[in-house]
């Protein structure tokens, strides 16, 4: 058996990107008829037309729709294999990098990640978005180079992953509050009013499996989408806001923070990016930045913690 000609996966990414011959062959700076005699080979190689003809265009046929992100893959982490390996200079490095976070992170891990970018690199600049849901999407497509968040089941599987901190959740009222004296039992903590936080409008989590053990159901007075939102309404109410207590550190200054009077798995918060940014220098420094600043946290809570006197 012959050996694939792998130069055909070079012009078969540029051809399922345009859609059209013409346009491919301009990239690749080809005559027409070469790019189509090349596509009539790539027909005849893979056993599937590829790219048919509708109207006065071309559509990519279910094959080329199934194999269009795994050949771009390809044909970048070849680039990268074959690209001479430069040494990172952080002080000449001008790039814009994406981060998608939940509420919290970046009010507090933000300022010691950008002061540590900013001493390091003064040429990069870094983009948070809000991460409206779990959809890996975007750091398929690249246009997120971090992302911030609790690994699940829906998560792609092709991810990397790596873990940053353990966090639980605790309740959060305002100084006023009943709840911020004497002894939190399960009864008075479910006989509050109460803010739930959830991004896809649910009204149910485990902090409420926990109270059905005790044969208490807590009344969901309003749904938010984040924590920020859900600190700010129990700040100025009689509400209870139940959040990451790692998560939310800056956002509850100034407020009454408990442990949650019912027993909840604590989870993990993970970094995760694609695995072509992998192998990328500049991707691994920022990396390496990110966790620091989720250490350096660690830090602070526990000095916290330890000398309350000083806070």
């Amino acid at each position: 058996m012959s050996r694939p000609d792998f130069n055909l996966l070079v012009i078969l990414d540029v051809l399922l990107t345009e859609g059209s011959v013409a346009r491919a062959a301009r990239r690749l700076r080809l005559s027409p008829s070469a790019m189509s005699r090349t596509l009539a080979r790539l027909r005849e190689t893979m056993g599937d037309p590829l790219l048919v003809r509708a109207g006065r265009g071309l559509v990519p046929t279910p094959r080329a729709m199934e194999i269009r992100e795994r050949v771009s893959h390809l044909v970048q982490d070849g680039e990268t294999i074959l690209r001479p390996a430069e040494k990172l200079n952080l002080k000449q490095l001008v790039r814009t990098f994406t981060l998608r976070n939940s509420e919290g992170f970046v009010e507090n891990f933000g300022p010691y990640l950008i002061a540590r970018v900013a001493e390091q690199a003064p040429g990069v600049r870094l983009r948070f978005i809000q991460k409206p849901d779990k959809d890996s999407g975007p750091l398929r497509e690249g246009t997120v180079d971090l992302e911030t968040g609790v690994v699940e089941k829906t998560t792609a599987p092709e991810l990397c992953v790596q873990a940053l901190f353990r966090d639980r959740y605790i309740g959060v009222v305002r100084k006023e509050h009943p709840l911020a004296r004497g002894k939190i039992t399960a009864s008075r903590y479910a006989n509050g009013r109460h803010i739930y936080v959830s991004r896809e409008g649910f009204d149910r989590g485990p902090i409420d499996e926990a109270l059905k053990s005790f044969g208490l159901e807590r009344e969901i007075v309003t749904i938010v989408g984040g924590f920020a939102t859900a600190l700010a309404l129990a700040r100025g109410s009689d509400l209870i806001a139940s959040v990451p207590e790692r998560h939310t550190g800056n956002l509850r200054a100034g407020m009454h923070s408990f442990p949650l009077p019912v027993s909840t798995p604590e989870f993990t918060v993970s970094l995760l990016w694609h695995p072509r940014q992998d192998a990328d220098p500049a991707h691994r420094w920022l990396r390496g930045c990110v966790r620091d600043a989720c250490v350096q946290d660690v830090a602070d809570t526990v000095n916290r913690r330890a000398f309350p006197e000083t806070q």
